[in-house]
């Protein structure tokens, strides 16, 4: 028959993770294996960024101390597509942690409360009954899939990736800088628009540096990709030159499949949770693994001793609690932001008002949504703009 478990999460990312940590935080007798096709510590390309809303998360897992020996980055500086700059000092500090290390505390922390690390790639996945069957062998009452942005179990469940223009491609690296930067930047482009650079300075005379741009654009460049994107991280970045790049794909929340498909709950990037705005994803990743484990719970407490519950119409209504008024107002921005000149609108009303430049924060990096008379006051400068622009004909 098999190993069994009550449940089987894989992916080990922050998303993975998190949702084994969490469902042996409320249910520490349940039999949970993190399956992860690499060993830990890895290198995953990510811009590193953790934001207070991540930490939030951590805090909530029961490890509110994980990250506290990196330096927090308490400004943010952001140039818009038409050269606009906004720099203040955020209501909450972010942090800069390399992925490297960031995952690797988490499994083992998953490890130290108990649950079964294995490395382990999974090839199939079968039905039977109340139990998913991994590989033939690993029986479990529910799987989280946490395995990122090419995730292998949404493809065997039946569930699409993200179109190619729901889908960014970046480049990371890492730059020197010095030690004292504790500014995190994002510099956009028009050319290609959406495009950004970014630099998230670690603490250590080190940051994160990277580019990226939606994957449609990329290809309407004429170019060899690492070639455009090499080129204008340069560019943008000129006194950072990076080392070490590579490149990852980002499944935007725009194009995001349905959160799962029976006894299958979907978390992180194989959810397709990226901010359209930001690229952020570490803070969806650890909130969407806490409520995928939490609904597997519930769903498995609903009836002691028969068949469980159902844990995906849980997780849906989790996730549409958490997330669903902030992702409605990202889809409506992502769409807005394909106009350059109205992301040059917001960032001047957020230079003129610090109100503005922390709810765009929240909108960026955490769970945010932005008041009406807000989007219409942006609306309305970006149409006094457009109308100031000379006419062509």
């Amino acid at each position: 028959m098999g190993e069994e478990w009550d449940l089987a999460v894989v992916g080990a990312g922050p998303a993975g993770s998190a949702a084994a940590l969490r469902a042996v935080q409320l249910r520490p007798d349940l039999r949970v294996v993190l399956l992860d096709r690499a060993g830990f510590p890895r290198d995953k390309p990510c811009g590193d960024g953790i934001a207070a809303h991540g930490r939030d998360e951590l805090a909530r897992l029961g490890l509110p101390d994980l990250i506290d020996d990196y330096r927090p980055t308490p400004r943010l500086t952001v140039v818009s597509p038409g050269g606009l700059r906004v720099s203040a000092e955020a209501a909450r500090p972010n942090h800069v942690v390399p992925r490297r290390v960031f995952d690797a505390r988490l499994v083992a922390a998953a490890g130290a409360r108990g649950v079964e690390v294995r490395r382990h790639r999974v090839r199939e996945l079968a039905h039977d009954g109340a139990w998913v069957v991994l590989d033939g062998r690993l029986r479990a009452r529910a799987v989280v899939a946490a395995d990122g942005a090419y995730s292998a179990v949404r493809r065997l469940i039946g569930l699409p990736a993200a179109g190619e223009r729901h889908t960014a491609l970046a480049v990371r690296g890492y730059a020197d800088v010095p030690e004292a930067d504790d500014v995190q930047l994002i510099a956009m482009q028009r050319a290609g628009w959406p495009a950004y650079a970014w630099s998230f300075p670690i603490g250590d005379g080190t940051a994160n540096v990277g580019f990226g741009m939606l994957l449609p654009r990329l290809r309407a460049a004429g170019a060899p990709g690492r070639q455009v994107l090499h080129g204008r991280l340069a560019e943008l970045l000129p006194d950072r030159p990076a080392r070490d790049l590579r490149a990852h794909h980002l499944p935007l929340s725009t194009g995001r499949p349905a959160p799962g498909a029976g006894r299958v709950l979907l978390a992180g990037d194989a959810a397709g949770l990226i901010n359209p705005l930001t690229g952020e994803g570490i803070y969806y990743a650890l909130l969407s693994g806490r409520l995928a484990a939490e609904a597997v719970v519930e769903a498995a407490g609903e009836a002691a001793g028969a068949a469980a519950g159902d844990p995906l119409a849980r997780y849906r209504a989790k996730l549409r609690g958490a997330l669903g008024r902030h992702l409605r107002t990202t889809d409506v921005l992502a769409r807005l932001a394909q106009s350059p000149g109205f992301i040059d609108a917001a960032i001047a009303t957020a230079a003129r008002r610090k109100e503005v430049f922390d709810l765009l924060v929240e909108v960026g990096l955490g769970a945010g949504t932005v008041p009406a008379p807000l989007a219409l006051a942006v609306g309305l400068r970006w149409l006094r703009g457009a109308a100031r622009l000379p006419h062509r004909g």
